[in-house]
């Protein structure tokens, strides 16, 4: 993961970036409780790597989200946390620094 800050005198928001390698598949998109989980939302982009990225504006705090990979829902291996959604499973966990 990597963020960069874009500050204004209003609010601070960072970049955060997203990457899942899933070489095979053929299409990828990234659902959380910042887009209310809207798996049409933020579709990622896959490189020549076979590696869907997409970065997003975030503000401080804490996102829970998980991929959306031709219809099934996937984890992040690199989640920094996990947290129980109350469906049996368990989302990721991504924390943006103030």
């Amino acid at each position: 993961m990597q963020t960069t800050s874009t500050q204004s005198k209003k609010f601070t928001s960072s970049i955060t970036r997203f990457a899942f390698a899933a070489p095979t598949t053929r299409q990828v998109s990234l659902a959380g409780d910042f887009n209310n989980w809207d798996t049409k939302a933020a579709p990622m982009h896959k490189g020549p790597d076979g590696i869907w990225r997409l970065s997003v504006p975030l503000g401080p705090g804490r996102y829970e989200y998980r991929f959306y990979a031709d219809g099934v829902w996937q984890d992040d291996p690199s989640a920094e946390q996990r947290a129980a959604n109350g469906l049996g499973t368990e989302n990721c966990v991504r924390t943006v620094a103030a």
